[in-house]
């Protein structure tokens, strides 16, 4: 990976809407090259898709829990388990395996403090072999992850 890909990876992750002949003339090759370039950082898995990031405030949800979750056990066979079954749910926006005390982290959404009991209680109690959870407010989001630092590409 080159400045170019650089700098192509740093517009689409500002702008994914941009036309190619956009980004081309930004970066300094013709719309064929930069087609090409975007076609193999799609085909190495640098670029896993392309996506409009909605708000969720404005769509009702006005609320964000991370919740920690401890499971009962970290067996293969658990662990498999619970991912499945948190992937199957369209409430659980991010799930990941943490080191720490929590087994998981995962963050759900809602619409006001009787959703999320309800998401608590129906969604999040009932994943397979969970023995603890601890949910977290997200009182005020001071920076959103908006792509990797350009510098860091």
């Amino acid at each position: 990976m080159d400045d170019i890909d650089r700098n192509i990876l740093t517009l689409l992750q500002t702008d994914c809407r941009q036309s190619i002949s956009e980004i081309s003339d930004r970066v300094g090759l013709s719309p064929s090259a930069c087609h090409r370039r975007i076609g193999i950082l799609e085909d190495k898995g640098i670029i896993e898709r392309y996506a409009a990031r909605l708000s969720g405030e404005a769509l009702g949800f006005n609320m964000t829990f991370y919740v920690e979750v401890t499971l009962e056990g970290q067996s293969e066979k658990v662990l498999s388990e619970f991912e499945r079954a948190a992937m199957a749910r369209p409430e659980v926006l991010e799930c990941h395996l943490m080191t720490g005390s929590a087994d998981y982290l995962i963050k759900v959404a809602a619409p006001d403090t009787k959703e999320y009991e309800r998401l608590y209680k129906r969604v999040i109690s009932a994943l397979p072999h969970v023995n603890r959870i601890q949910s977290s407010l997200v009182m005020k989001t001071v920076k959103r992850w908006t792509g990797y630092p350009p510098n860091l590409l």
